[in-house]
């Protein structure tokens, strides 16, 4: 049976095809003003007409109706994660929107989790906003970066971050080095919202978002909770994957 799983993000839609358990196809969209038809384009392009087990995770979950199920994001973002990566015991993800830390168990199972959904700062969208006035596209972070001396951000607030930045540029200040220092301050105030759980120098932690993509902020992340830090080419998917597991465990039980 083909199972699809996917992901209403508040940027993003993400959507993954899943056969035998192996994943054969991903999409992503923008998830513009419409998510629910972002979810049907997404189901029907996986699908091609064709029966699938459906499960919905994510903001818009619940806007799909031909869905056989919806599961929280944070279950889906721990069992995508697990099936990615054996042997992690979190999960930080760092969203358009919101960030989240989750804490597993040796058998992939969420055991505690902090979510943070309030304010911008710690999420992909502080980063956009803040690279847009460094007039460079988010997608060449690591290029961007590498190398660079990180200059001190000192707000996390969207709208005080932007007048630094631009106080900063005014100063003659090598824009790599303001784009490093924003990073940096992510990766602070992101590893000290996860040190709220017991990760420790042992610990191995996926990282999944958009953000995962880059090797810069990962190295970071990595040097900021003084633990190993790993990702995956999948891992903006991670949400749309552990919905998809998730849906195959659950056709599988309908046919037994």
């Amino acid at each position: 049976m083909l199972i699809v799983g996917i992901d209403s993000g508040s940027t993003t839609t993400k959507g993954v095809l899943l056969e035998n358990n192996s994943i054969i196809k991903t999409l992503i969209e923008p998830t513009g003003y419409n998510p629910k038809s972002t979810m049907m384009s997404i189901h029907s392009e996986l699908t091609k007409g064709k029966e699938a087990y459906t499960v919905t995770t994510g903001y818009g979950r619940n806007l799909l109706e031909n869905a056989d199920k919806s599961i929280t994001e944070i279950t889906c973002h721990a069992k995508g994660a697990a099936y990615l990566c054996s042997g992690i015991d979190a999960v930080i993800d760092i969203g358009g929107q919101d960030s989240k830390a989750i804490m597993l168990n040796s058998d992939g199972q969420v055991i505690d989790f902090l979510m943070n959904d309030k304010c911008a700062a710690g999420t992909g969208r502080f980063i956009e906003v803040m690279m847009k006035i460094l007039h460079k596209d988010i997608g060449h972070i690591d290029s961007f970066i590498k190398d660079k001396t990180a200059v001190k951000i000192s707000s996390m607030c969207t709208v005080f971050a932007e007048s630094e930045v631009i106080s900063l540029l005014a100063n003659n200040n090598d824009p790599g080095n303001i784009a490093k220092g924003i990073i940096d301050s992510i990766c602070i105030r992101t590893s000290n919202f996860a040190k709220k759980m017991p990760i420790n120098s042992k610990s191995k932690v996926f990282f999944s978002g958009g953000l995962a993509k880059s090797n810069e902020v990962r190295l970071l992340l990595a040097e900021k909770l003084n633990c190993e830090v790993v990702t995956h080419e999948y891992a903006q998917y991670v949400g749309a994957i552990g919905a998809a597991v998730i849906g195959n465990q659950k056709a599988n039980k309908i046919l037994m």
